[in-house]
């Protein structure tokens, strides 16, 4: 079946820098779109970042400038640089796959900035 596994996330300070994973398996990745979506505690699932099969990106307004998505279609793994991080960045984050045969999660890492 189709698999998307995330890894990168933790505790990180204002201001520091994270790297997101999201290994992809059993999907055309190279024809996917992929991105990656948050929810916090009490909040909706919100996008923050896309790419396409054609690495156009797309940010969500609040990450524009801070975070960067791409993709390695040889490794089957989209990224999320996530840098000078805010409290607010707090969230579960997934990666998410839009794909010719449909759309999958992973099953999300948890990312948490404090101090």
């Amino acid at each position: 079946q189709v698999q998307l596994v995330e890894s990168g996330g933790g505790l990180v300070q204002p201001g520091g820098s994270l790297r997101l994973s999201c290994a992809a398996s059993r999907i055309i990745f190279s024809r996917s779109v992929m991105g990656w979506y948050r929810q916090a505690p009490g909040k909706q699932r919100e996008l923050v970042a896309h790419i396409t099969s054609t690495s156009s990106t797309h940010y969500a307004d609040s990450v524009q400038g801070r975070f960067t998505i791409s993709r390695d279609n040889r490794k089957n793994t989209v990224y999320l640089q996530m840098n000078s991080l805010k409290p607010e960045d707090t969230a579960v984050y997934y990666c998410n796959a839009l794909t010719p045969g449909g759309g999958y999660w992973g099953q999300g890492t948890q990312v948490t900035v404090s101090s």
